[in-house]
């Protein structure tokens, strides 16, 4: 009699029970950042695929923001987007729910580049207008390198020609002494790999300037003076890396050993890469310092490129790479309001912190923080997503683990001139 009474219990207990919280499924790292990357996506590709981006986009300005032309914000969003999603967007279709998201996600995509660079569109974004131009103009570039077969090769004829003729236009500009000579360089590259007429003085006299800058242990200056911010992150490795890539791949002969100059670019994007990982917290969190601190993520870029290229260095391994950016990722969208009304992000680093912002930022400069998700351009079933998770090395080291040494690192290739 008590054993029937216990079980009419139990069965009772399991009918009263919701079906939402008996079904409900826990969410993998990769559902977790696939989800992610669709709801930044989503809202700005559907839109610019129908020409409404800058109808309907809700967007907001630094209070600091200067007298360029707001109008920067459309190309600025676009083209960073692109270029961290481009890797999770290319890969092949399959009948997965994440798959048909990135299959529309790259419908929207092709959709939004035609109309970028068509006179005739609404959306057709603000080339030439100021210096600005140049930076967003790099993205969108890059985001073609990260994606050339998926994203460049099914354009149209007119839509490439448009694109060479934009690109083109922006020599006019004269860059910065800064990070900026590499959003030159990301174009020019480009533009050889596409078989287009290009600038080599633009792509070598950057490439000098970025090896003049190198201070040592993966850290570069942005320009003749030493910052300690995130461009060595936001623009100097993959820029750099991208840059010496295309020039390779496009066979270019020119004074530089571009594949050398890579293979020493690579070691010292791994060293970052270091750094960057060793930045990760227990608890997800990273240093917060320097300035375009609103980038938020995109800080972590040349660790995720790392991932995505399956270049990490030996100490750092796919589980405790993948752990601690999920951690960094949930630390920082579940817990603040980082998007507005409209869906799009807003202002500041974990949450809406409209004091952080610079002179320069809007929320389309925001899309930065996408960068991160390039490790989606591998496979679901790549190791960087199957293997276990494993503890990262703030974890390790503050709880009495063993975790590895670290000590000043320098590259020992040698890159003369060729001639």
């Amino acid at each position: 009699m008590k054993r029937t009474i216990v079980l009419t219990v139990c069965l009772l207990t399991l009918l009263l029970v919701p079906v939402s919280a008996k079904s409900k499924k826990i969410q993998t790292d990769r559902e977790y950042w696939s989800s992610l990357a669709w709801k930044m996506a989503q809202p700005v590709l559907e839109n610019m695929s129908k020409g409404e981006l800058q109808a309907k986009m809700q967007t907001e300005f630094s209070p600091s923001f200067d007298n360029r032309n707001k109008k920067v914000l459309y190309m600025e969003c676009f083209g960073r987007l692109m270029a961290g999603i481009a890797p999770w967007i290319s890969l092949p279709d399959d009948g997965t729910a994440e798959g048909k998201q990135r299959a529309q996600l790259r419908e929207w995509a092709l959709a939004s580049y035609k109309n970028a660079v068509d006179p005739k569109s609404p959306d057709y974004l603000c080339w030439g207008i100021g210096g600005q131009n140049l930076v967003d103009a790099a993205y969108i570039a890059e985001s073609f390198l990260r994606a050339y077969d998926a994203l460049w090769m099914p354009l149209d004829e007119t839509t490439k020609q448009r694109y060479f003729t934009e690109f083109k236009k922006l020599r006019k500009i004269d860059p910065p002494y800064t990070n900026w000579l590499l959003f030159s360089s990301t174009i020019e590259s480009f533009l050889a790999k596409a078989g287009a007429d290009y600038d080599e003085y633009r792509v070598n006299s950057a490439c000098r300037k970025v090896e003049e800058w190198y201070t040592g242990d993966g850290w570069y200056a942005d320009g003749p003076h030493f910052a300690f911010d995130y461009y060595s992150s936001y623009v100097f490795h993959p820029m750099y890396l991208e840059t010496l890539q295309a020039m390779v791949d496009a066979k270019v002969n020119s004074r530089l050993d571009y594949q050398k100059y890579w293979d020493r670019e690579l070691l010292r994007c791994q060293k970052y890469a270091i750094v960057l990982e060793r930045f990760i917290s227990p608890d997800g969190t990273f240093p917060v310092f320097g300035r375009s601190i609103p980038y938020r993520m995109a800080a972590m870029q040349p660790l995720a490129l790392m991932a995505w290229y399956k270049k990490l260095p030996k100490d750092l391994s796919n589980g405790q790479v993948r752990a601690a950016l999920t951690k960094s990722l949930h630390r920082m969208f579940d817990q603040q309001n980082n998007f507005n009304e409209g869906g799009y992000l807003t202002i500041g680093f974990c949450g809406h912190q409209p004091n952080v912002a610079d002179w320069y930022t809007n929320n389309g400069s925001l899309y930065m923080t996408s960068l991160v998700f390039m490790p989606l351009g591998l496979p679901a079933t790549d190791p960087f997503w199957t293997d276990a998770p494993q503890p990262w090395t703030q974890v390790k080291a503050w709880n009495g683990k063993p975790f590895p040494k670290d000590h000043r690192w320098a590259d020992n290739i040698k890159t003369p001139d060729k001639w």
